[in-house]
């Protein structure tokens, strides 16, 4: 399979800026693998298509304010700082990457916040735009936590081009969101709403929950025309006992497996037994998953539409199958869904 095969026409405004008015009302494409049917839905009425004994599996992962803007010593110069993962708590070491990259070394410090309330240095360079930080920060953890997510500010993705607002605070995060760790959101998690929950719960639809904390890879090029040759950045997961559980107790019962978005895919197809049985794990993941591959655990997806040359779009295009996705895309374009972190929903069974 080959990364150009991957490339569509996605016109710029296709792609969402602001998220629907309410979770549950983006508008909801389903792709019937069997009748290579396409249905145009609206996101509630995804409860038409699951009964009693489903199970619907999450990511819990909470993104934190993961984007601070400073200035360097001396010149002044504005550096933006986007925080990737703590390395170590008590030396409140960070690895980030910087931008821009060229003009940081290391020694040079780093201030941030309004009478430079917090100020970083530089103490390795990691890759070309990487950088690891040490804070100085002589308070208690808590207090120089509180401070720094107080200067961070919500990640978008760097295509949503307009300035964060106070409402992304909320809406670039699942409502049940609680693992803090991810720098980008789980987008397929996005659409679904309290009410929405609800109702499934109702009708006897079994949730369940991973984590896989989001790193930047899910946006990272790929720059290979052999998508063998690619590797993902690796991001860390854990699967419960209980998951495990909810999944083995669906597939006796000849019941339905729905990942909730790409996360969940991944994370669920990265710990599989030797018979197909979903395995308790917490480590790291860089599974690459692209067509053709066989799925082991999920038999549906929720997922967002992605943008051309993504790692998320050839994951969804392996379980939907290249052809039928790549005409749905084509159809969504046609009817003018929403692109992206915040836009429409396809549900594939």
């Amino acid at each position: 399979m080959k990364l150009s095969k991957f490339k569509f026409k996605l016109p710029e405004e296709l792609i969402a800026m602001h998220p629907a008015y309410h979770r549950d009302e983006s508008r909801l494409m389903v792709l019937n693998r069997e009748t290579q049917k396409i249905e145009h839905r609206i996101f509630k009425e995804i409860i038409d298509y699951f009964d009693d004994g489903d199970v619907m599996i999450f990511n819990d992962t909470k993104v934190f304010p993961a984007r601070l803007f400073g200035n360097k010593e001396k010149t002044g110069a504005e550096i933006e700082v986007f925080l990737l993962r703590e390395l170590n708590r008590e030396q409140r070491l960070w690895d980030v990457l910087v931008d821009p990259a060229r003009k940081i070394r290391i020694g040079n410090k780093l201030y941030f916040g309004e009478n430079d309330l917090l100020v970083a240095e530089v103490i390795d360079n990691t890759t070309s735009r990487g950088r690891t930080l040490r804070f100085l920060y002589d308070g208690p953890y808590e207090d120089f936590k509180a401070t720094l997510f107080g200067l961070g500010e919500t990640p978008l993705p760097k295509f949503i081009k307009r300035p964060v607002e106070e409402d992304d605070k909320d809406r670039y995060q699942t409502i049940f969101a609680r693992n803090e760790g991810a720098v980008a959101a789980p987008t397929a998690g996005l659409h679904f709403s309290r009410e929405l929950m609800k109702r499934l719960e109702i009708i006897g639809v079994d949730f369940s929950y991973i984590t896989l904390h989001v790193g930047l890879g899910n946006f990272r090029s790929v720059d290979v025309e052999d998508l063998t040759k690619h590797k993902m950045d690796s991001e860390q997961i854990w699967i419960s006992e209980e998951a495990c559980e909810a999944v083995r107790k669906a597939k006796e019962r000849s019941k339905n497996v729905c990942a909730v978005g790409t996360t969940v895919m991944r994370t669920l197809e990265s710990s599989v037994s030797t018979n197909g049985l979903l395995k308790p794990y917490e480590g790291w993941t860089n599974k690459f998953i692209f067509p053709p591959y066989d799925f082991s655990v999920a038999n549906r997806m929720v997922s967002n539409f992605h943008l051309p040359l993504s790692t998320l779009l050839m994951m969804v295009a392996a379980f939907a199958g290249y052809d039928f996705l790549m005409e749905a895309y084509h159809t969504a374009i046609k009817e003018k869904y929403r692109f992206g972190t915040y836009g429409d929903a396809m549900l594939i069974i």
